[in-house]
C-alpha cells in the first residue's frame, strides 16, 4: 500500500488548496478514504472521509461548509479541496485507509498566513 499526498502549500486567510493522494498497491476503489491533519504536539485528528463509490462523505465539525472531500477510482486518486482557510487550518495534511490503524501517507504540510 502506498500513499503519496501533493497539493500542500503556503496561502493566504481566505484561499483555497487542493489536496491530491494518489493510491497504489491496492484496489482503490474497495476501500473508503480519509484525510486527517496534526500540528506539532498535537493528535492527529480526522478531517473528513468518503466512501469506496464516492457516495457517502463525511467532515469534521471543524470543517463542515468549508472542504469538501472527493475520489476519482479511475485514478486511484483522493482530493481534499480547501475552501476558506483560517490559520488554525495550518497542520500537515495526512492521506489515510482503514483509520488510525491502518496505512498513511507522508502527509503534505499546509500553512495559512498572511
Amino acid at each position: 500500500v502506498q500513499l503519496v499526498e501533493s497539493g500542500g502549500g503556503l496561502v493566504q486567510p481566505g484561499g483555497s488548496l487542493r489536496l491530491s493522494c494518489a493510491a497504489s498497491g491496492f484496489t482503490f476503489s474497495s476501500y473508503a478514504m480519509n484525510w486527517y491533519r496534526q500540528a506539532p504536539g498535537k493528535e492527529r485528528e480526522w478531517v473528513a472521509g468518503i466512501t469506496s463509490a464516492g457516495g457517502r462523505t463525511n467532515y469534521a465539525d471543524s470543517v463542515k461548509g468549508r472542504f469538501t472531500i472527493s475520489r476519482d477510482n479511475r485514478k486511484n486518486t483522493v482530493y481534499l479541496q480547501m475552501n476558506s482557510l483560517k490559520p488554525e487550518d495550518t497542520d500537515v495534511y495526512y492521506c489515510n485507509r482503514g483509520g488510525r490503524n491502518g496505512y498513511w501517507g507522508q502527509g503534505t504540510q499546509v500553512t495559512v498566513s498572511s
